[in-house]
Protein backbone atom coordinates (compact mmCIF):
# COMPACT_ATOMS: atom_id res chain seq x y z
CA UNK A 1 0.00 0.00 0.00
CA UNK A 2 0.99 3.44 -0.51
CA UNK A 3 2.38 5.56 2.51
CA UNK A 4 -0.22 7.94 3.92
CA UNK A 5 -3.43 5.70 1.82
CA UNK A 6 -2.34 7.69 -1.09
CA UNK A 7 -2.99 6.11 -4.09
CA UNK A 8 -1.11 4.75 -7.09
CA UNK A 9 -2.00 5.62 -10.98
CA UNK A 10 -1.80 1.78 -11.15
CA UNK A 11 -4.23 1.03 -8.75
CA UNK A 12 -6.13 4.52 -9.76
CA UNK A 13 -6.65 2.85 -13.46
CA UNK A 14 -7.59 -0.34 -11.81
CA UNK A 15 -10.04 0.97 -9.77
CA UNK A 16 -11.57 3.20 -11.97
CA UNK A 17 -11.74 0.56 -15.07
CA UNK A 18 -14.23 -1.11 -12.56
CA UNK A 19 -16.81 1.61 -12.09
CA UNK A 20 -19.98 1.91 -13.90
CA UNK A 21 -20.71 4.82 -15.81
CA UNK A 22 -23.40 7.31 -16.25
CA UNK A 23 -24.02 10.68 -14.38
CA UNK A 24 -22.85 11.69 -11.08
CA UNK A 25 -24.19 13.51 -8.10
CA UNK A 26 -21.24 15.60 -6.10
CA UNK A 27 -22.45 17.27 -2.84
CA UNK A 28 -21.33 20.56 -2.59
CA UNK A 29 -21.23 22.71 0.41
CA UNK A 30 -20.92 26.09 0.07
CA UNK A 31 -19.61 29.01 2.82
CA UNK A 32 -19.23 32.69 2.13
CA UNK A 33 -16.72 33.59 4.40
CA UNK A 34 -18.17 36.02 7.16
CA UNK A 35 -14.53 37.54 7.45
CA UNK A 36 -13.59 38.63 4.35
CA UNK A 37 -13.95 42.30 3.25
CA UNK A 38 -15.43 41.42 -0.20
CA UNK A 39 -15.13 44.45 -3.08
CA UNK A 40 -18.65 45.82 -4.48
CA UNK A 41 -20.01 43.29 -6.41
CA UNK A 42 -17.95 40.67 -6.61
CA UNK A 43 -19.74 38.46 -4.59
CA UNK A 44 -23.27 39.16 -7.05
CA UNK A 45 -20.94 38.38 -10.14
CA UNK A 46 -20.28 34.91 -9.05
CA UNK A 47 -23.80 33.88 -7.77
CA UNK A 48 -24.82 35.37 -11.62
CA UNK A 49 -21.69 34.16 -13.98
CA UNK A 50 -19.33 31.85 -12.23
CA UNK A 51 -21.13 29.40 -10.17
CA UNK A 52 -23.75 28.86 -13.48
CA UNK A 53 -21.42 28.37 -15.48
CA UNK A 54 -19.45 25.71 -13.34
CA UNK A 55 -22.69 24.13 -12.73
CA UNK A 56 -23.62 24.06 -16.79
CA UNK A 57 -19.56 22.86 -17.74
CA UNK A 58 -20.26 20.41 -14.92
CA UNK A 59 -23.33 19.53 -16.23
CA UNK A 60 -21.97 18.99 -19.79
CA UNK A 61 -19.76 16.24 -18.66
CA UNK A 62 -22.57 14.06 -16.96
CA UNK A 63 -22.00 15.52 -13.29
CA UNK A 64 -24.87 17.24 -11.16
CA UNK A 65 -24.09 19.37 -8.55
CA UNK A 66 -25.79 18.87 -5.06
CA UNK A 67 -25.26 22.69 -3.42
CA UNK A 68 -26.20 22.88 0.26
CA UNK A 69 -25.18 26.20 2.05
CA UNK A 70 -24.50 27.18 5.81
CA UNK A 71 -22.10 29.72 7.93
CA UNK A 72 -18.42 29.72 8.71
CA UNK A 73 -15.68 31.81 8.39
CA UNK A 74 -11.61 31.96 7.50
CA UNK A 75 -9.12 33.19 10.36
CA UNK A 76 -5.76 33.09 10.73
CA UNK A 77 -3.11 32.35 12.97
CA UNK A 78 -0.56 34.31 14.10
CA UNK A 79 2.08 32.80 11.79
CA UNK A 80 -0.92 33.36 9.30
CA UNK A 81 -2.34 29.82 8.39
CA UNK A 82 -5.86 29.64 7.72
CA UNK A 83 -8.75 28.15 10.49
CA UNK A 84 -11.57 27.46 8.53
CA UNK A 85 -15.18 27.32 10.44
CA UNK A 86 -18.67 25.73 8.98
CA UNK A 87 -16.98 22.77 7.16
CA UNK A 88 -19.24 19.89 5.99
CA UNK A 89 -17.56 16.16 5.78
CA UNK A 90 -18.87 13.98 3.56
CA UNK A 91 -18.92 16.94 0.59
CA UNK A 92 -16.59 19.13 -1.07
CA UNK A 93 -16.61 22.59 0.26
CA UNK A 94 -16.68 25.04 -1.84
CA UNK A 95 -15.19 28.63 0.26
CA UNK A 96 -15.73 31.54 -1.22
CA UNK A 97 -13.74 34.67 0.29
CA UNK A 98 -11.80 37.86 -0.91
CA UNK A 99 -8.34 36.60 -1.62
CA UNK A 100 -6.24 33.47 -0.23
CA UNK A 101 -4.42 33.75 2.76
CA UNK A 102 -0.93 34.44 2.64
CA UNK A 103 0.22 31.72 3.79
CA UNK A 104 -0.77 29.84 0.40
CA UNK A 105 -0.86 33.14 -1.87
CA UNK A 106 2.92 34.26 -1.21
CA UNK A 107 1.69 37.39 -3.24
CA UNK A 108 0.52 35.22 -6.36
CA UNK A 109 -2.73 37.09 -6.57
CA UNK A 110 -4.16 33.44 -7.35
CA UNK A 111 -7.76 32.75 -8.05
CA UNK A 112 -8.20 29.41 -6.02
CA UNK A 113 -6.81 26.53 -4.46
CA UNK A 114 -7.72 22.71 -3.76
CA UNK A 115 -6.58 20.86 -0.15
CA UNK A 116 -7.38 19.12 2.63
CA UNK A 117 -8.05 20.49 5.69
CA UNK A 118 -7.97 18.51 9.25
CA UNK A 119 -9.45 15.87 6.59
CA UNK A 120 -12.20 18.09 4.89
CA UNK A 121 -12.00 18.35 1.11
CA UNK A 122 -11.95 22.40 0.25
CA UNK A 123 -11.85 24.27 -2.29
CA UNK A 124 -10.99 28.06 -1.67
CA UNK A 125 -11.88 31.16 -4.63
CA UNK A 126 -10.52 34.34 -4.12
CA UNK A 127 -13.42 35.89 -5.62
CA UNK A 128 -11.09 38.95 -5.86
CA UNK A 129 -9.43 36.99 -9.22
CA UNK A 130 -12.16 34.65 -10.20
CA UNK A 131 -13.38 34.28 -13.45
CA UNK A 132 -15.45 32.42 -15.87
CA UNK A 133 -14.14 30.39 -19.19
CA UNK A 134 -12.07 32.26 -20.90
CA UNK A 135 -9.34 30.54 -23.22
CA UNK A 136 -10.05 26.61 -24.30
CA UNK A 137 -6.69 24.29 -22.39
CA UNK A 138 -5.75 27.78 -20.85
CA UNK A 139 -7.57 29.87 -18.59
CA UNK A 140 -11.04 28.08 -17.50
CA UNK A 141 -13.81 28.79 -15.08
CA UNK A 142 -11.76 29.04 -11.67
CA UNK A 143 -14.67 27.35 -9.74
CA UNK A 144 -14.84 24.54 -12.28
CA UNK A 145 -10.93 23.90 -12.22
CA UNK A 146 -10.20 24.40 -8.43
CA UNK A 147 -13.11 21.20 -7.96
CA UNK A 148 -11.54 19.16 -10.56
CA UNK A 149 -8.37 19.06 -8.39
CA UNK A 150 -10.49 17.46 -5.96
CA UNK A 151 -12.64 15.55 -8.58
CA UNK A 152 -9.00 13.98 -10.11
CA UNK A 153 -7.56 13.06 -6.39
CA UNK A 154 -5.10 15.82 -6.79
CA UNK A 155 -5.89 16.58 -2.84
CA UNK A 156 -4.42 13.14 -1.79
CA UNK A 157 -1.30 13.76 -3.19
CA UNK A 158 1.42 14.91 -0.51
CA UNK A 159 4.03 17.40 -1.32
CA UNK A 160 3.88 16.92 -5.39
CA UNK A 161 6.99 18.23 -7.28
CA UNK A 162 7.22 21.26 -9.29
CA UNK A 163 6.69 19.10 -12.32
CA UNK A 164 4.05 16.90 -10.80
CA UNK A 165 2.27 20.59 -9.91
CA UNK A 166 2.98 21.67 -13.33
CA UNK A 167 0.95 18.79 -15.02
CA UNK A 168 -1.90 18.41 -12.64
CA UNK A 169 -2.81 21.87 -13.43
CA UNK A 170 -2.52 21.22 -17.36
CA UNK A 171 -4.37 17.82 -16.62
CA UNK A 172 -7.14 19.93 -14.59
CA UNK A 173 -7.74 22.80 -17.87
CA UNK A 174 -8.12 19.72 -20.36
CA UNK A 175 -10.41 18.16 -18.56
CA UNK A 176 -12.39 21.24 -17.96
CA UNK A 177 -11.75 21.80 -21.80
CA UNK A 178 -13.59 18.71 -23.07
CA UNK A 179 -16.47 19.24 -20.02
CA UNK A 180 -17.09 22.62 -21.29
CA UNK A 181 -16.76 22.50 -24.89
CA UNK A 182 -16.93 18.73 -25.88
CA UNK A 183 -18.90 17.61 -23.30
CA UNK A 184 -16.60 14.53 -22.29
CA UNK A 185 -17.10 14.33 -18.79
CA UNK A 186 -16.44 10.20 -18.73
CA UNK A 187 -12.69 10.08 -17.12
CA UNK A 188 -14.00 12.88 -14.66
CA UNK A 189 -16.83 10.53 -13.00
CA UNK A 190 -14.56 7.60 -12.64
CA UNK A 191 -12.23 9.18 -10.57
CA UNK A 192 -14.85 11.54 -8.60
CA UNK A 193 -16.58 8.28 -7.83
CA UNK A 194 -13.57 7.46 -6.18
CA UNK A 195 -13.99 10.48 -4.11
CA UNK A 196 -17.29 10.30 -3.40
CA UNK A 197 -16.66 6.70 -1.64
CA UNK A 198 -13.47 8.62 0.42
CA UNK A 199 -16.07 11.49 1.71
CA UNK A 200 -18.60 8.85 2.91
CA UNK A 201 -15.89 6.70 4.41
CA UNK A 202 -14.84 10.26 6.02
CA UNK A 203 -18.55 10.78 6.79
CA UNK A 204 -19.09 7.78 9.00
CA UNK A 205 -15.87 8.09 11.03
CA UNK A 206 -16.23 11.32 12.58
Amino acid sequence: MPPSGLITRRAFAAIAAALPSGRIKIPVHRIVDAKAPFPPGVLEHFWSSIWPEAVRDFGRGGIDLQATDGPGAITHTAADRALFSGLQSGALNLVLTDALPLYWDNARALAGATTLVRGYCVSVIALRYAHGDRVPFLSLNTCVHEMLHALLLDIFVARPSAYQSVEREDRVDWHATRMWLFHDGGAVRQSARILLARLASQQTTR
